[in-house]
Parts: structure tokens; sequence; C-alpha cells
């Protein structure tokens, strides 16, 4: 034999030998021997909650029941990805606390990223309101909190970043004074903090308007408008629409609009709310912790975030708080808004200030003369 050959040999002999040693490791340390509270700390979900998304998985894609990341189970592949999700660090240290190799941690991330942005996942988790039934119930979750009727939805962009892509960079490139590589990810929430509309694929210097005016989603909302009153509430960075309230500048104190100002402000708040209760679950979305995959993928993993954060809300779990200095790091790194001039003479912007008028109006009845 070889030098050669006995060096394969003995370098294959310690690879099976480490392979053992984690999988010991794992079995000693079963993640669903920790206390629930513990469990929910590292993972985010519940044990229950993370064993009925491992069946929801299997029921949508059968192979994967069946394809094994390294020697890992499907569970543990699941929660791998969720570990990395919900701490946003780096394979290999991710390798190291959960006993695998880097290869495995790899491989279960990207399964398990894959099996959640399958469409059948994606549409029960994230779900717009497709009849007058649900948005109905939007709107009335929305006045019932803030005394603003027709609100569907609050929307509103935060920038998530990636390392440099391969191919047109400069497009990543988010605006000053920050600029790094990034996506602008455009979300919308309704009124309890669930995300009912999440788009990321949008490149960094893409700014909000541009996003929503080439967005199906305004398409669809300019369709239902005909028949029925609805908007969403978005800040000065989104045009003004009929279907789009956005804030009045300088309101007179004490005014309609004034009144009108301060509901808005309080009610678009809830995006702002529910961006950081993502990113505080899910820290691998937290802009100095950039994902280290291409933009296709990295978009696939915020889905997959947005998914499991709709999961954590419907089951009622309280949100981790972020240290001071990770607020204020993640405050410090998003680009300043750019300010859409709302004051063009194109009919698009009259009807929207014309039913923003009527909307101050009615806000103001509702507040003062019922």
């Amino acid at each position: 034999m070889s030098d050669y050959e006995i060096f394969e040999f003995l370098e294959s002999d310690y690879k099976q030998e480490m392979k053992v040693k984690r999988r010991r490791k794992r079995e000693y340390n079963d993640p669903f021997d920790m206390d629930e509270r513990e469990f929910i700390r590292e993972y985010r979900l519940t044990p229950d909650l993370v064993q009925g998304l491992c069946e929801e998985l299997m029921a949508t894609n059968p192979n994967f029941a069946h394809k094994r990341a390294g020697d890992i189970n499907l569970e543990t592949k699941v929660l791998t990805a969720i570990y990395i999700y919900a701490h946003g660090t780096l394979q290999k240290r991710t390798a190291q606390t959960l006993h695998m190799s880097q290869q495995t941690v790899s491989r279960a991330l990207a399964e398990v990223t894959a099996a959640l942005n399958n469409d059948e996942i994606r549409n029960k988790y994230i779900k717009f309101p497709q009849n007058v039934d649900e948005r109905q119930e939007n709107k009335l979750r929305f006045y019932l909190k803030f005394g603003i009727p027709g609100v569907v939805g609050c929307i509103g962009g935060t920038h998530v970043a990636i390392l440099r892509p391969t191919e047109q960079a400069e497009t990543y490139v988010c605006p000053v004074p920050t600029s790094y590589h990034s996506l602008n990810v455009q979300l919308v929430c309704n009124a309890d903090m669930d995300i009912i509309s999440v788009d990321a694929c949008n490149p960094g210097a893409s700014d909000n308007a541009d996003i929503w005016s080439n967005h199906p989603l305004r398409s669809q909302f300019k369709n239902l408008s005909s028949t029925e009153p609805l908007w969403l509430l978005g800040d000065s960075s989104y045009p003004l629409e009929k279907t789009m309230m956005t804030p009045i500048a300088d309101p007179e104190p004490g005014s309609p609009e004034d009144i009108y100002n301060k509901k808005h402000v309080s009610a678009h708040k809830t995006i702002e709310k529910t961006i950081h209760a993502l990113k505080s679950r899910f820290r691998c979305l937290l802009a100095d912790r950039p994902l280290h995959y291409q933009p296709p993928v990295a978009g696939n993993i915020v889905n997959a975030c947005v998914i499991l954060h709709n999961m954590c809300n419907a089951a009622g779990l309280s949100v981790p708080k972020l240290a001071k200095e990770e607020v204020l790091r993640e405050e410090s790194l998003q680009p300043e808004m750019t300010v859409f001039d709302s004051e063009g003479t194109d009919e698009e912007t009259k009807v929207g200030f014309s039913t923003r008028q009527d909307l101050v109006e009615s806000v103001w009845e509702r507040t003062y003369c019922i």
C-alpha cells in the first residue's frame, strides 16, 4: 500500500470516527429534551410547532422526508435551519454548536429553505385577504385599534444585507449613508403584525416607490377599489394614490389633517413593529449579519423567516428582545428614506388627493361627531 493510499485510509477512518462522535453528541443533547422555554429561546418555535412543521413539509414534498442531509434525521435538519435563521450564525459555528459537519449544515439549510418556499406552504402561512369577508376582517381590526376605516394593511420596506452578488452587483448597493449590498424587502402586515405579503426579490438600490409601482399587488388593489373602498397605509416614501394613503406634510395643529396624521402614524407603526419582531426573532436578517448567499437564495431565506414569524404570531409566542446596541446598530444601517414627491398633477395623484381628503373628513367625523 502506497503512502497516499495509507493517508486516504486513515483520513476516511478519521472522518467516520468523527461522524460517529457527532451523532452520539447529538443523541445525548437532543433538543426535544430541553425545557420548553429554553427550546423556544434557541429555536423560536415550540417543540409541537416544529413537529407539526416537519409533518407539513413531508406532506407537501414526499421526497423531503427521505432525503437526508449527512447523517441527520428530518427533525434535526429542520432545527438546524431554524437555528441559523434565529441566531444569524455562520455555518461553521452552527456546525460546532449542533455537533455536525459544515457540509451537513449547508445541505440542511438549503433543503429546508427550499421546502419552506414550496407554494403550498407559502400560501398557507403568508395570506393576503382574497375575498370581501377576509378584507373586511382586516379593515375592522385596523379600525378598532386605530380609528381609521378602510385599511387592509400597512406597507413598508427594510434592507437585508447580503454579500456582494456575482452579477449586477451595483444594483444591490443600498443608498448612502450605509452603502452595503442588500435586498430591499417589501412587506405588508395586518393590524395583528401578521405579514400578509412579502417581496424579497428587489435589489437594494431600488426605492420603495419603484418597487410598488411595478408590483402585482398594486394592480390588484386598483381593480378591487372599483367595487370597495380599501387602501394601504404607507409612509412618505410611497406615492399618494387612491389605494395608498400617505401622511400629510405640515398640517395645522388640531386640524382634521393633523388628527388624520396622528392616527396614520400610530397605525403605520404596526409595520415598523412587525419588521422589528421579524428581525428580533430571526437575526440572520439583521443588517450587520449579511446573508452569505446569492440574491435568489437570500430572498428565499427571508420568505422562510416570514413563514416562521407568522407561525410564532399565531401561537401567541413572545418576541425576544434585541439588546439596545443591536437596535441602534440596525437603525444606523438602514438607509435614509427617499421621500416621494406627491405634488404631481397626474390623474392618479389627483384621485389620491381626493380620496385622502374624504378619509380625513371621515376620521374627523368618527373622532369628534359620534
